[in-house]
């Protein structure tokens, strides 16, 4: 069994936003030269998310909104009240209480399944880093295990 890991840096512009990037994940199952397995892709932050589903623009557009709907940017959340939180804070802290609920209903990873040395995806799916915050650099990591 073999376990390769890469990260990649991830510049997002806004958010929501959704980055595909099924390409850079294929490259990196390609260079780990292993043949049947799986890849995990993850998200190292709570507010931006890995997931898997059809790179439409008119679908994002609905999922965008969707996620807005679900949970508004200006709603009113315990989390960006300064005058009360006292945990986990920063010198800059955004008032996120919104991404971070988004991201509790998409989640960090995903895992798809390799057979000879490709992603076994479906063929509209793609993988996408979803930004849920504000712009700013991220990180994205994919872990191949296998032989």
């Amino acid at each position: 069994m073999i376990c390769i890991s890469y990260s990649r840096p991830i510049n997002t512009e806004r958010a929501p936003q959704f980055i595909d990037i099924t390409g850079w994940i294929s490259e990196c199952v390609a260079e780990s030269g292993i043949s049947n397995g799986f890849v995990v892709v993850y998200s190292k932050h709570t507010t931006a998310a890995v997931k898997i589903n059809e790179n439409e623009p008119l679908l994002i557009a609905d999922m965008e909104d969707f996620l807005e709907k679900m949970c508004p940017r200006n709603a009113d959340y315990r989390h960006n009240d300064f005058s009360i939180r006292t945990v986990n804070m920063t010198e800059n802290e955004p008032p996120n209480g919104h991404a971070h609920l988004q991201h509790l209903m998409l989640g960090t990873s995903e895992t798809i399944p390799i057979a000879d040395g490709v992603m076994q995806c479906g063929r509209w799916q793609s993988v996408f880093f979803v930004e849920l915050d504000h712009p700013r650099a991220r990180e994205v990591m994919a872990q191949i295990v296998g032989e």
